[in-house]
């Protein structure tokens, strides 16, 4: 038996040292996950289960185990390198087949869809047209040129502050759009047509009583001769009435105004729908004894917009950023985790396949659940101790030597046996 002994310790040791040597050649390998070889003794059984020879007859390879812990996480220049930090796998699309990968190095195919080197689809949650995640079954991730469609004007918020100290004419001026002495303060911002078109609607504030002004507005600066406003209507009428309280907060109008610009009268060739109606909301808006300023101004329109690059947060939010300074969801990475992810059985090129020892995969978003997080622009290095691997080997490789020794030993002894 004592060949029996040495030939199975050369195998073990054989296989071992196949194992690092995969490990160490896969040490540049992005999201390599490193296996070890482990080994069981071997003993001869009688068919009642009971030992027959308590000596042993050897060993074997019971499993190559893989080792999923964390790989270092270098950053790069590409914003389609994903890495990931803690739990999870990507999930791929092989045309209609899911398989499981750490290597985040992806790039977009010439119809835009988001793939590895082996143009195997990266899959997640879809967007609808406003940017909403569809939380349905994950599809392929696709990264749209579309434009952005133009989005019309439907409210206008400002926060500012009308100064107390000004003191009332008498007679209050009739207002005149051109003459700032008929005013006391004024303001404007940007606000966009069916087309996109961008108009400045400025706002005009006259104070004709202790706590009470009146507020104007033009669009485009359009007025008559007479600096009267043109084509703009505020709350229905030509001017709209403030009113505050002795500590200053605005009491009137209590809802938002409703603003309409009748785009026809202001400029005809543009050909955008016309009226154009928004709620101008003044909530936050004061009269204090400091100077008129102007603390907040936003609206919700935009003009239409090209995609001009985009970036992936760590809950795997793909944003697309477009050139009239808007954003936009594109999709959702998704990852994949396992109860038992030893259980998997690798495929090659950097992936894994699901089986039964695996366990179904658990789909989610990065982040959630036990999911680790993501990181773009950086890439998880293979996990592989090069140091440690090329201890290994020199100690397997002694091992081999040893078990070598004892068949030489063994040939010696029968040598002896025959010789007698």
């Amino acid at each position: 038996m004592g060949f029996q002994h040495g030939l199975s310790g050369l195998n073990v040791a054989s296989k071992s040292l196949d194992v690092i040597g995969n490990n160490i050649a896969n040490a540049n390998t992005i999201g390599f996950k490193q296996g070890q070889a482990q080994f069981s003794d071997v003993y001869a059984n009688a068919l009642s289960g009971a030992l027959k020879d308590k000596t042993g007859i050897g060993a074997k390879v019971a499993d190559i185990a893989q080792e999923f812990t964390q790989g270092n996480i270098t950053v790069t220049d590409n914003p389609l390198d994903i890495a990931i930090n803690g739990n999870g796998f990507f999930r791929m699309n092989d045309n209609g087949a899911t398989t499981y990968s750490r290597n985040g190095q992806f790039h977009v195919d010439a119809n835009g869809y988001i793939v590895n080197n082996s143009n195997l689809n990266l899959t997640g949650y879809a967007t609808d047209a406003n940017g909403q995640v569809l939380t349905a079954d994950p599809t392929n991730l696709r990264i749209s040129t579309a434009a952005l469609t133009p989005n019309t004007t439907t409210s206008f918020n400002t926060e500012l502050n009308l100064d107390s100290r000004v003191a009332v004419p008498a007679p209050v001026p009739t207002f005149d759009a051109t003459d700032p002495s008929t005013y006391n303060g004024t303001t404007s911002g940007t606000i966009y047509d069916s087309l996109g078109n961008s108009h400045i609607f400025s706002m005009y504030f006259q104070k004709n009583a202790a706590n009470s002004w009146d507020m104007y507005a033009t669009v485009d600066g359009q007025t008559t001769a007479a600096g009267v406003p043109v084509g703009v209507t505020l709350g229905g009428g030509a001017s709209q009435a403030l009113t505050f309280d002795t500590n200053g907060n605005l009491t009137a109008p209590a809802v938002p105004i409703n603003v309409s610009v009748d785009l026809a009268t202001i400029n005809p060739a543009l050909g955008a729908t016309s009226p154009l109606d928004f709620s101008l909301d003044l909530t936050g808006t004061t009269q204090f004894g400091t100077a008129f300023g102007v603390n907040a101004i936003s609206q919700d329109g935009f003009s239409s917009g090209t995609i001009a690059g985009f970036s992936i947060d760590e809950e795997g939010f793909i944003n697309g950023n477009y050139t009239n300074g808007e954003s936009r969801k594109l999709g959702q990475v998704v990852l994949a985790n396992f109860t038992n992810p030893q259980g998997l059985i690798p495929i090659g090129d950097n992936q894994w396949v699901e089986s039964k020892a695996s366990g179904q995969p658990l789909v989610g978003a990065p982040g959630s659940g036990t999911m680790g997080v993501l990181q773009s622009s950086a890439i998880e290095e293979s996990n592989v101790d090069l140091t440690a691997e090329l201890v290994n080997m020199i100690t397997t490789q002694r091992i081999y030597q040893a078990n070598a020794k004892t068949i030489e030993t063994q040939d010696a002894v029968l040598q002896t046996l025959v010789n007698l």
